[in-house]
């Protein structure tokens, strides 16, 4: 069976009012959809895993959804942000290996493409959204740092990173 607006709608109505069987059939119903959702977005065998970060997400996050409004949308951005996530942890994993390998011992061409395309990706996006997530979400540095930096308050440092990373996912989910 495959999900549908209406039915996962349906379903969320009924696990917020503490219908676990609904809530049951929910989460495999999403499991499904999200299966589907990044088959075409990462590589096979990290599928479940994020996958099941969603449902974690998704279950987290339950209390925070809107019954009057659309279900996939909703379920869409949860997976799109733990996508995002996931995407920045395998490129820090990447950059940590590299950092800590002899780069004489064999070839970095992957590492090196997931730089150089981030990068552009950053280059797609205002300057002063790319510095700050730049060294907050790339770099991991504080807010404060970033502060000093770039000398942009906190809120503007907090704006921009979240419309960075709004404009990021969006330019990610058109490709």
């Amino acid at each position: 069976m495959i999900a549908n607006e209406e039915g996962l709608r349906r379903l969320m109505r009924m696990s917020q009012t503490g219908d676990k069987q609904a809530y049951a059939v929910l989460l495999e119903q999403c499991g499904n959809w999200l299966a589907r959702y990044f088959r075409q977005k990462i590589a096979p065998d990290a599928i479940d895993d994020l996958v099941q970060d969603t449902l974690i997400s998704l279950h987290r996050k339950r209390s925070s959804y809107d019954p009057s409004r659309p279900f996939l949308p909703w379920l869409a951005a949860i997976a799109r942000y733990r996508w995002v996530d996931r995407l920045r942890q395998s490129y820090r994993q990447q950059t940590e290996a590299l950092d800590h390998h002899d780069a004489a011992e064999e070839s970095h061409e992957e590492v090196v493409g997931a730089r150089i395309s981030i990068d552009r990706l950053l280059d797609l996006i205002p300057p002063p959204q790319a510095e700050v997530i730049r060294i907050v979400k790339i770099d991991g540095h504080s807010i404060a740092d970033a502060c000093n930096q770039t000398g942009q308050s906190e809120t503007l440092v907090k704006v921009n990173i979240h419309r960075g990373l709004k404009k990021l996912a969006a330019l990610i989910e058109n490709e």
